[in-house]
Protein backbone atom coordinates (compact mmCIF):
# COMPACT_ATOMS: atom_id res chain seq x y z
CA UNK A 1 0.00 0.00 0.00
CA UNK A 2 1.21 3.38 -0.96
CA UNK A 3 1.98 5.56 2.05
CA UNK A 4 0.68 9.29 2.88
CA UNK A 5 3.85 10.70 1.89
CA UNK A 6 4.55 9.17 -1.38
CA UNK A 7 1.21 9.87 -2.07
CA UNK A 8 0.75 13.43 -0.93
CA UNK A 9 3.97 14.37 -2.70
CA UNK A 10 2.45 12.77 -5.96
CA UNK A 11 -0.86 14.85 -5.18
CA UNK A 12 1.74 18.30 -4.84
CA UNK A 13 3.46 17.10 -8.35
CA UNK A 14 0.31 17.34 -9.59
CA UNK A 15 -0.82 20.51 -8.06
CA UNK A 16 -4.92 21.23 -7.18
CA UNK A 17 -6.60 23.80 -5.74
CA UNK A 18 -10.86 23.16 -6.13
CA UNK A 19 -12.72 26.53 -8.16
CA UNK A 20 -15.57 25.94 -6.95
CA UNK A 21 -16.99 25.39 -10.02
CA UNK A 22 -19.18 22.68 -9.69
CA UNK A 23 -18.11 21.69 -13.16
CA UNK A 24 -17.64 18.11 -11.06
CA UNK A 25 -21.19 17.73 -10.26
CA UNK A 26 -22.63 18.84 -13.37
CA UNK A 27 -22.60 16.68 -17.02
CA UNK A 28 -19.75 17.36 -19.26
CA UNK A 29 -20.22 13.74 -21.10
CA UNK A 30 -22.70 11.30 -20.60
CA UNK A 31 -22.74 10.47 -17.33
CA UNK A 32 -19.45 12.14 -16.36
CA UNK A 33 -21.44 13.23 -13.07
CA UNK A 34 -22.52 9.63 -12.07
CA UNK A 35 -21.88 9.11 -8.49
CA UNK A 36 -21.85 5.61 -6.67
CA UNK A 37 -22.84 5.65 -3.29
CA UNK A 38 -22.66 2.77 -0.78
CA UNK A 39 -25.59 2.44 1.87
CA UNK A 40 -23.48 3.73 4.13
CA UNK A 41 -22.70 7.13 2.48
CA UNK A 42 -26.75 6.96 1.69
CA UNK A 43 -27.31 6.54 5.31
CA UNK A 44 -25.06 9.67 6.51
CA UNK A 45 -27.17 11.71 3.82
CA UNK A 46 -30.21 10.65 4.94
CA UNK A 47 -29.23 11.62 8.48
CA UNK A 48 -27.81 15.03 7.15
CA UNK A 49 -31.26 15.82 4.86
CA UNK A 50 -34.11 13.90 6.64
CA UNK A 51 -34.38 12.77 3.03
CA UNK A 52 -36.15 9.08 1.95
CA UNK A 53 -33.06 7.00 0.62
CA UNK A 54 -35.30 6.74 -3.07
CA UNK A 55 -34.87 10.63 -2.79
CA UNK A 56 -31.49 10.76 -2.65
CA UNK A 57 -30.23 7.95 -5.02
CA UNK A 58 -30.94 5.76 -7.85
CA UNK A 59 -30.17 2.08 -9.15
CA UNK A 60 -26.69 2.14 -10.63
CA UNK A 61 -28.03 2.38 -14.55
CA UNK A 62 -25.58 -0.79 -16.07
CA UNK A 63 -27.38 -4.28 -14.88
CA UNK A 64 -26.54 -7.94 -15.44
CA UNK A 65 -29.42 -10.73 -16.19
CA UNK A 66 -28.83 -14.04 -13.71
CA UNK A 67 -30.47 -16.88 -14.88
CA UNK A 68 -33.84 -16.71 -14.04
CA UNK A 69 -34.54 -13.53 -15.94
CA UNK A 70 -33.79 -10.87 -12.90
CA UNK A 71 -32.23 -7.75 -13.59
CA UNK A 72 -29.55 -6.83 -11.41
CA UNK A 73 -27.42 -3.80 -10.39
CA UNK A 74 -24.51 -3.84 -7.60
CA UNK A 75 -24.75 -0.15 -6.64
CA UNK A 76 -26.51 2.98 -5.95
CA UNK A 77 -25.80 6.67 -7.17
CA UNK A 78 -26.73 9.98 -6.31
CA UNK A 79 -30.53 11.37 -8.36
CA UNK A 80 -29.51 14.03 -10.84
CA UNK A 81 -31.52 16.78 -12.08
CA UNK A 82 -31.38 17.56 -15.36
CA UNK A 83 -27.21 18.13 -16.11
CA UNK A 84 -26.48 17.87 -12.40
CA UNK A 85 -26.16 16.46 -9.36
CA UNK A 86 -29.67 17.05 -7.64
CA UNK A 87 -27.53 18.33 -4.15
CA UNK A 88 -25.50 20.99 -6.06
CA UNK A 89 -27.17 24.67 -5.43
CA UNK A 90 -25.48 26.70 -8.57
CA UNK A 91 -22.12 25.99 -7.08
CA UNK A 92 -22.57 25.08 -3.64
CA UNK A 93 -23.03 21.14 -2.54
CA UNK A 94 -26.08 20.88 -0.09
CA UNK A 95 -24.75 18.05 1.63
CA UNK A 96 -21.35 19.27 1.67
CA UNK A 97 -20.84 17.53 4.99
CA UNK A 98 -22.04 14.74 4.31
CA UNK A 99 -20.97 14.30 0.31
CA UNK A 100 -19.74 10.86 -0.29
CA UNK A 101 -16.22 9.79 -0.69
CA UNK A 102 -15.67 10.23 -4.99
CA UNK A 103 -16.65 13.89 -3.91
CA UNK A 104 -14.72 14.31 -0.85
CA UNK A 105 -11.43 13.35 -2.68
CA UNK A 106 -12.30 14.13 -6.34
CA UNK A 107 -10.37 14.88 -8.79
CA UNK A 108 -8.34 12.18 -7.17
CA UNK A 109 -8.91 8.28 -6.98
CA UNK A 110 -6.60 5.49 -6.28
CA UNK A 111 -6.37 2.18 -8.41
CA UNK A 112 -4.25 0.39 -5.99
CA UNK A 113 -1.23 2.56 -5.67
CA UNK A 114 -1.52 4.73 -8.96
CA UNK A 115 -3.09 8.12 -8.49
CA UNK A 116 -5.74 8.90 -11.74
CA UNK A 117 -6.57 12.03 -12.11
CA UNK A 118 -9.88 13.61 -13.65
CA UNK A 119 -10.13 16.62 -15.36
CA UNK A 120 -10.36 19.37 -14.08
CA UNK A 121 -10.26 23.37 -14.13
CA UNK A 122 -8.33 23.19 -10.28
CA UNK A 123 -5.20 20.90 -11.73
CA UNK A 124 -1.99 22.61 -11.81
CA UNK A 125 -2.86 25.12 -9.24
CA UNK A 126 -0.26 25.26 -6.48
CA UNK A 127 -1.18 23.34 -3.11
CA UNK A 128 -0.07 23.32 0.49
CA UNK A 129 1.82 20.47 1.99
CA UNK A 130 -0.99 19.92 4.99
CA UNK A 131 -3.76 20.20 2.35
CA UNK A 132 -1.82 17.72 -0.38
CA UNK A 133 -1.80 15.21 2.84
CA UNK A 134 -5.25 16.01 4.01
CA UNK A 135 -6.36 14.95 0.31
CA UNK A 136 -4.10 11.95 0.19
CA UNK A 137 -5.28 10.39 3.76
CA UNK A 138 -8.98 10.98 2.61
CA UNK A 139 -7.79 8.47 -0.14
CA UNK A 140 -6.54 5.98 1.36
CA UNK A 141 -9.57 6.07 3.74
CA UNK A 142 -11.82 5.94 0.54
CA UNK A 143 -9.90 2.68 -0.76
CA UNK A 144 -10.53 1.09 2.49
CA UNK A 145 -14.18 1.90 2.39
CA UNK A 146 -14.42 0.54 -1.06
CA UNK A 147 -12.34 -2.41 -0.81
CA UNK A 148 -14.81 -3.39 2.48
CA UNK A 149 -17.54 -2.62 0.72
CA UNK A 150 -16.89 -4.79 -2.76
CA UNK A 151 -16.17 -7.58 0.25
CA UNK A 152 -19.88 -7.52 1.04
CA UNK A 153 -21.03 -6.89 -1.93
CA UNK A 154 -19.99 -10.35 -3.18
CA UNK A 155 -20.79 -11.90 -0.14
CA UNK A 156 -24.58 -10.41 -0.49
CA UNK A 157 -24.35 -11.87 -4.10
CA UNK A 158 -23.66 -15.40 -3.10
CA UNK A 159 -26.32 -15.20 -0.87
CA UNK A 160 -29.07 -13.47 -2.52
CA UNK A 161 -31.60 -13.82 -5.32
CA UNK A 162 -33.76 -12.05 -6.51
CA UNK A 163 -37.51 -13.22 -7.76
CA UNK A 164 -37.45 -14.18 -11.41
CA UNK A 165 -38.27 -11.71 -13.96
CA UNK A 166 -37.66 -8.83 -11.11
CA UNK A 167 -35.48 -5.97 -10.79
CA UNK A 168 -32.91 -5.28 -8.10
CA UNK A 169 -29.65 -3.53 -6.28
CA UNK A 170 -27.91 -6.06 -4.72
CA UNK A 171 -25.55 -4.09 -2.67
CA UNK A 172 -23.69 -4.96 1.02
CA UNK A 173 -26.66 -4.34 2.66
CA UNK A 174 -28.56 -7.60 0.74
CA UNK A 175 -30.98 -7.69 -1.99
CA UNK A 176 -33.71 -4.71 -2.70
CA UNK A 177 -36.80 -6.05 -5.20
CA UNK A 178 -36.99 -2.02 -7.08
CA UNK A 179 -39.71 -3.92 -9.77
CA UNK A 180 -41.03 -7.20 -9.63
Amino acid sequence: MISIEDLSNKIRSVGFRCRRCGTCCRVVSPNSDLVMVSPPEVRAIISSTGLAWDRIVAPYPETISDRSGARITLGWCLHREEDRCRFLDEKICTIYAARPWICRTYPFMLDEDTLLVSPCEGLGQPISEQEATSIATRLLQRQCAEKEEEHKVRLAVQRSTLPAGAFGVIDSDGAKVIDG
